[in-house]
């Protein structure tokens, strides 16, 4: 999809959802052609990033704003070559490992000095996750929790109560099994929802340290603590707590387990929140809670990936993508841009403001209230591109055939030794 923004009413038109102020733009007139490609194609995400584009557009008289929209999955494969040939100005992608290979390749610029000159006023924290080599190379916009997101009212009709511990979640389960439903929906035939799970099981089994030792390829796959994580998971697939043929689906196409009630919950990123209520759920019918503990005593750690903005290397309109990621990482679209009609998730900017939503609150309060372990950026960003690769296929193996643990073990351990 590509969308070019210079259409008079039409392209203000696009910008109701980002109703509010446009900030002035402190570079001056821009002019020329501003080439945005991005992965935000699910609906909710995809008409935030039209809005955007068409208000900076709108902004800039003597500019035009190109968006392309790719498919999020298919990005993941396409981004190299995108900004190898004739690449766009600016790029969606992630922090930390994930945006290493391209650091390293020297696809994504050098935005340094323009943190240090404070163009990216409140996003101070969060400077390190964009940090390689001591420079810096994109901005963040936006990030979110990871949790339980389930059904209050079948959590009701079973009497159930949100579990603390896991003798409490394995209990549930049982009960839930029981009732002739699966615990938990789940759609692993893109294998990182599998990589989700694989993380809570480990932070909470072996604590965050362990998990990050892990994720920097100082501990072997091999070692009798990520064995430990494999039997705690083990327990839920042994008594049938996911759907079955996982393998087989999306995770949108694992929603309407949920959303049918022949499955009570979804670990899950909040992203799903908005999926759950266009699927006829009602805040009444949903809830949310943090990932139980597993070993008593440590402190808990959480996922909440961190979505980002690049400006490639052969950018061509240096001045505008400057200008494009200053308005982006503002206060006020951060603020406007996650709220519940947005993409529902958490601003990175310090002074923005946390949207009135029931799940955005909850995640909000867990990620600066009881995250004390840490956080993590997620199992496919924390790893190399290679070994999360390697490591994902295995933990959906070992979904589908949990006797094979032996054998996907030593694959991953042979994948450690060479990849580090």
């Amino acid at each position: 999809m590509r969308s070019i923004f210079k259409t008079g009413a039409a392209a203000l038109a696009m910008t109701t959802i980002l109703a509010g102020g446009a900030l002035a733009d402190a570079h001056g007139a821009l002019s020329g052609t501003l080439r945005i490609s991005s992965d935000m194609s699910n609906p909710g995400p995809r008409a935030v990033m039209e809005g955007l584009a068409a208000e900076f557009d709108a902004m800039h008289p003597d500019l035009s704003v190109e968006l392309t929209v790719v498919d999020r999955e298919a990005w993941k494969t396409q981004i190299r070559n995108v900004l190898s040939a004739n690449p766009p100005d600016v790029v969606n992608w992630y922090a930390a490992n994930r945006m290493a290979p391209f650091v390293n390749a020297g696809l994504f610029m050098d935005i340094t000095d323009w943190w240090d000159a404070g163009d990216f006023e409140g996003l101070e924290s969060v400077r390190g996750a964009l940090t390689q080599d001591d420079r810096v190379w994109g901005i963040p916009y936006t990030y979110y929790q990871w949790g339980v997101y389930y059904r209050e009212d079948i959590f009701n009709e079973l009497g159930l109560s949100e579990p603390a511990t896991w003798e409490e979640e394995l209990a549930n389960c049982q009960v839930i099994v029981d009732s002739g439903r699966a615990c938990y929906t789940i759609g692993t035939k893109f294998l990182w929802t599998a990589g989700g799970w694989f993380d809570y099981l480990n932070m909470r089994t072996n604590g965050f340290d362990f998990h990050m030792a892990l994720a920097r390829g100082e501990v072997p796959w091999t070692d009798d603590r990520v064995r430990a994580t494999f039997a705690n998971w083990r327990q839920l697939i042994d008594m049938g707590g996911f759907i079955a043929d996982h393998q087989t689906y999306s995770w949108q196409e694992a929603l309407p387990f949920m959303i049918n009630g022949e499955a009570t919950a979804y670990l899950m990123g909040n992203f799903a929140v908005d999926q759950l209520r266009n699927g006829g759920l009602t805040d009444d019918q949903l809830d949310f809670y943090q990932f139980p503990v597993i070993t008593p005593g440590l402190p808990q750690g959480e996922d909440a990936p961190t979505d980002t903005f690049h400006v490639a290397a052969g950018a061509q309109n240096v001045d505008a993508a400057r200008a494009f990621l200053q308005y982006v990482a503002s206060a006020e679209v951060q603020t406007r841009i996650n709220g519940p009609e947005g993409l529902g998730q958490l601003p990175v900017n310090a002074n923005a403001s946390v949207a009135d939503d029931e799940f955005i609150q909850q995640g909000f309060e867990m990620l600066s209230q009881n995250a004390q372990g840490g956080i993590a950026q997620f199992f496919d960003r924390d790893w190399p591109a290679e070994m999360a690769s390697i490591g994902m296929e295995g933990l959906q193996e070992f979904m589908v055939f949990p006797d094979n643990l032996d054998d996907i073990l030593a694959r991953l351990e042979a994948a450690r030794q060479r990849v580090y």
